[in-house]
């Protein structure tokens, strides 16, 4: 029982519940990025670079005797060992473009946390007795 308690605790501090959120929303961000990668910039760049597939490029390896096949799916397929650098090709351009994201993300937060901390506070207001005070001051410059 005191061992179910402890975990209750555990989960329940800010950090890790915290952490919990981010994970998610970082799953999410994710998925977003990688369609963003595969779904707008590879068409561009594929198309850029004369509607080549950067993920069907590869190298089919084995000997003469080998059948060459036109395709990755067909090799991998056909059982043939083949060096696909295409798909790693693919991979970088994800991880550059997710990085360029979260750098982007990430600066827009901290100027705006800049932003916030640059705003002067408001004055405090006086406490009772300086009004007090402030009131006697002026009572005895009149006279």
């Amino acid at each position: 029982m005191k061992l179910l308690s402890e975990f209750k605790d555990f989960a329940m501090r800010g950090n890790v519940v915290d952490m919990a959120v981010g994970v998610v929303i970082g799953g999410a961000f994710g998925k977003i990025v990688t369609s963003l990668v595969s779904d707008i910039f590879m068409p561009l760049i594929s198309l850029a670079v004369g509607g080549v597939d950067f993920t069907n490029w590869f190298v089919q390896l084995g000997g003469r005797d080998v059948k060459i096949y036109d395709t990755l799916a067909q090799a991998q397929e056909a059982g043939v060992a083949v060096l696909s650098f295409g798909n790693f090709i693919q991979v970088v351009f994800d991880f550059i473009i997710v990085a360029l994201c979260i750098f982007l993300f990430i600066k827009a937060l901290n100027a705006l946390k800049k932003k916030k901390e640059e705003e002067p506070a408001p004055a405090p207001a006086p406490s009772k007795e300086e009004v007090l005070l402030t009131e006697i001051r002026d009572l005895l410059k009149n006279k």
